[in-house]
């Protein structure tokens, strides 16, 4: 029935926002239609960054939407993306999984995470 669908995160500033998700996450510019619309794909995920008018969700609400990233070496992503700017909360643990969350520049939630497997630290 589906064949296809996208995380929309709503932005303020279209050209920072691309510049974020493409430059200081890593990630690739899959199409971008002027400054109102640009696919981002995400292993596992396609992201569309929409432009903000005065009608519509706007950027970094409160709407219950989060991104996560799935990485192999948590503090080795960190790093990285440290390097780039990024600012991170500190990391939290639950049972085999550890988390880093941290913002784009529109203050929406993103998170990368690591998945550990049984009886390793």
């Amino acid at each position: 029935m589906y064949t296809g669908g996208n995380l929309t995160v709503m932005v303020s500033d279209f050209n920072r926002a691309v510049r974020f998700y493409t430059e200081t996450l890593g990630l690739t510019l899959k199409m971008r239609a002027g400054d109102g619309w640009a696919e981002i794909e995400a292993p596992g995920v396609n992201i569309g960054l929409h432009a903000a008018g005065p009608h519509g969700p706007q950027p970094g609400g409160a709407g219950g939407m989060s991104l996560g990233l799935q990485v192999d070496d948590l503090e080795a992503a960190m790093a990285t993306l440290r390097a780039r700017g990024v600012e991170f909360a500190p990391p939290t643990q639950g049972e085999g999984v550890r988390f880093a969350f941290f913002h784009d520049p529109d203050h929406t939630p993103l998170y990368l995470w690591e998945t550990k497997a049984a009886g390793h630290p």
